[in-house]
């Protein structure tokens, strides 16, 4: 049955960029949450728009599922493969269209990595391998999204081909757009709605000056009350990071990062603008920093201190790499005020269940990163750690927070979407991703624990007044 899909497949493109054989998909059955994998039918490589356009055409012809993907980076199973259906491997589509300094805007294919475009902000950890396509994709943040937002913050235009085959382009170079803010709604969409094409980004002028401060702390609550002792304070540092005992121990081992002695946990603050108001600042934050019993602070003294002090920071994910053959990332969110008790808790549970659990997280923002560690290997290890990972975001939701907030819902996280939805909310993200996507092709089986969009009524109204979601009046 699928023999001759891959034939008529195989008129779009070269055969070169057609993958079919099983050690060719090996390397695209999982993306960065490894504990999940699926074989696709095939990987198709596009390297331009046109024939991206007609791949997604073909699909919606076929009924044909799809996914797109970047570099894989994603930590929420969005970009797990459908084994029915083909990857669209977007990588090639990596050139930056336009760059205009006096607009400050760029223009950007979704191949673009992200450390290629001088974004002040979002900074996701992998900035260097993920790409612009993923960023807008899950709406990634980053250390700095406190002070500059997320992906959408800094999305001032999209092209993009739609799972039906038509081809949209919404706002522009200005943010003083009329109507609806459909870059808005599609920057985050997960892939259920389409694939974004060309991308035009708001550019930020680099800060004319850093203040970055590391402070240890003997437990893990004090750090997580600091955070919000600054946050209460009125000021507005570009980023607030914390890691605990186990994080620090990952990243000295990996990159040989220097961390205060005894202890449990580091914060990271960093203010950042004009020369005269970080001075003004400092005086501030050295002050709070003080009242909050730090075993240390160190202030950066130069670039290179301050570098050094990132370096352990962003690489913290990878390097628990080197304590447990296997880890999930959450990604919850609770409120900044009870950043504290959420740790004490995570703390808690993770010693009830014996499993070793790692948080880094970016504090100023509540957007909590538990890195759960696990030996795959050991019957039941997973179950124990998805177990924990679930109380997790129980406890999220609880407080009042999310369960995500840049990894996005995908595979992961989709059961627990309805236990922060209500039935008439589920419902109305359910009609606006059949909007765009009546047959349910794109990237399916992500975000809902169930799907099956049904098929529209053709009319002359836009499909989001015909889901029920968009009024006219």
């Amino acid at each position: 049955m699928l023999a001759p899909v891959i034939n008529r497949l195989s008129a779009l493109l070269p055969a070169q960029r057609l993958l079919t054989r099983p050690e060719q998909l090996s390397a695209y059955e999982s993306d960065g949450l490894t504990a999940f994998r699926a074989r696709p039918l095939a990987v198709v490589i596009p390297e331009t728009a046109e024939e991206v356009i007609r791949l997604v055409r073909f699909c919606h012809q076929e009924k044909l599922p799809f996914v797109a993907r970047g570099s894989g980076t994603s930590l929420s199973g969005g970009s797990l493969p459908v084994t029915d259906g083909i990857v669209i491997g977007m990588n090639r589509l990596n050139r930056i269209l336009r760059l205009d300094p006096a607009l400050r805007i760029a223009v950007v294919e979704p191949g673009v990595v992200n450390t290629q475009v001088s974004v002040a902000a979002p900074d996701p950890s992998s900035q260097s391998i993920c790409t612009i396509g993923g960023n807008v994709a899950f709406n990634a943040g980053g250390a700095h999204c406190l002070k500059y937002g997320m992906t959408s913050n800094h999305v001032l235009g999209i092209k993009a081909v739609l799972a039906t085959g038509e081809v949209v382009e919404w706002g522009g170079p200005s943010r003083e757009q009329a109507g609806p803010d459909w870059c808005g709604l599609f920057t985050g969409n997960e892939g259920l709605f389409g694939i974004a094409l060309e991308i035009t980004l708001q550019l930020l002028r680099p800060p004319e000056c850093y203040h970055t401060v590391l402070a240890g702390y003997r437990t893990l609550e004090q750090a997580g009350d600091a955070v919000s002792a600054v946050i209460a304070s009125g000021l507005l540092p570009g980023a607030i990071e914390i890691m605990d005992a186990l994080a620090l121990e990952a990243a000295k081992a990996a990159v040989h990062a220097e961390y205060p002695a005894g202890c449990e946990a580091i914060l990271i603050v960093e203010l950042e603008g004009p020369r005269e108001v970080v001075a003004d600042d400092r005086v501030r934050l050295d002050s709070i920093l003080a009242a909050s019993g730090p075993v240390e602070t160190r202030p950066a003294r130069n670039s290179e201190e301050r570098m050094a002090i990132w370096k352990g920071r962003k690489c913290a994910f990878s390097a628990v790499g080197r304590l447990s053959p296997d880890f999930l990332v959450q990604d919850g969110v609770v409120p900044r005020q009870r950043l504290g008790e959420a740790l004490r808790r995570i703390n808690a549970m993770a010693r009830e269940m014996n499993v070793r659990c790692a948080n880094v997280f970016h504090a100023g923002d509540g957007n909590l990163h538990p890195l759960i560690l696990f030996d795959g290997r050991e019957p039941g290890a997973l179950q124990r750690g998805e177990a924990l990972a679930g109380r997790i975001l129980q406890m999220c939701i609880e407080m009042g927070g999310s369960i995500t907030g840049e990894h996005g819902v995908g595979i992961e996280k989709r059961d627990y979407l309805g236990k922060m939805f209500n039935t008439e909310e589920m419902e109305c993200l359910k009609r606006i991703r059949a909007a765009f996507d009546p047959f349910g092709i794109a990237n399916p089986g992500k975000m809902f624990p169930s799907e099956g969009a049904p098929a529209l009524q053709q009319s002359g109204l836009h499909p989001l007044e015909k889901a029920g979601v968009l009024s006219r009046e």
